[in-house]
């Protein structure tokens, strides 16, 4: 096996993201242990943190070199800090609050990073029993079918994804309200689902054609990021310029001809990096 073989460590992230379904499964339907982070609507549970545990166990027995960045890890004080080692980048549950509701509209997002480049993607929803995946210049896919992006590049013609996100700073609410409002009567429809990977595997399948937020992670957005592409959409910095993973803001888009005419409409936010 070679230092970093692609083919290998797919086979491992995909058993246990499967694995880590079960997990949430288990749990879906049961009365949740709700913890707090950052704010009232920045929620942790018990699942959360079982499903990061076992994924680093599983990455530790197969690949005890490789680096790990988990949601739960960085919320505990440990640093978020991205090499050029293999590393795997790991939501265990992201839409907490649809899962703590039992809206059956959250995933397990993993993206694993070679050399500071995303070289596998998987989003999945176990509830729904939706599997998203891509590996570089391989294509995406949707429980094993190819995907691909709407390619619209009408505005007035567009379904856009625009989140509220865990932030009730008062500046972060003034802006979200200023970029619906600002897209209101520009979109064919506004969309906030609660979940950024899957919003993300929603414009790569063509379900959506647009999503952009300002305060996610790295963690919400590496594997999408990667399912995009290969699906034929981009991923931007809302101000247009290359996606940074560590920036937390980001807008995808089925085209950049579409990406661009949403770009200058929205109320630009700058955040403490990942």
């Amino acid at each position: 096996m070679t230092e970093f073989d692609v083919e290998v460590v797919f086979e491992v992230a995909l058993k246990a993201v499967k694995d880590a379904g079960e997990i949430i499964k288990e749990a879906f339907y049961k009365k949740k242990s709700v913890l707090t982070k950052s704010c009232d609507v920045d929620l942790v549970t018990e699942t959360d943190q079982a499903v990061e545990k076992m994924l680093i166990g599983r990455i530790k027995e197969n690949f005890p070199s490789h680096m790990f960045i988990g949601e739960e890890s960085v919320a505990a004080g440990e640093k978020c800090d991205l090499t050029n080692d293999p590393t795997w980048i790991v939501d265990p549950v992201d839409g907490t609050m649809n899962f703590v509701h039992s809206f059956p509209h959250s995933c397990i997002a993993l993206a694993v990073m070679y050399h500071k480049d995303v070289h596998i993607g998987i989003i999945y929803n176990p509830i729904l029993e939706q599997m998203y995946t891509a590996k570089c210049n391989q294509g995406a896919f949707l429980n094993d079918k190819p995907i691909r992006v709407s390619e619209e590049t009408d505005l007035s013609k567009s379904l856009v994804i625009a989140e509220f996100g865990t932030n009730r700073d008062t500046q972060k609410m003034e802006s979200v309200l200023k970029n619906v409002s600002a897209l209101m009567n520009k979109v064919h429809g506004l969309r906030a689902m609660g979940s950024a990977a899957l919003n993300m595997a929603s414009v790569a399948a063509g379900g959506a054609d647009c999503y952009f937020e300002f305060g996610i992670h790295v963690w919400d957005i590496a594997a999408g990021a990667l399912i995009i592409k290969e699906a034929g959409g981009v991923c931007l910095d809302t101000e247009g310029g290359p996606l940074d993973l560590m920036s937390r803001r980001m807008i995808c888009a089925s085209s950049e001809k579409l990406a661009l005419q949403i770009i200058p409409l929205l109320d630009q936010l700058k955040l403490e990096r990942d």
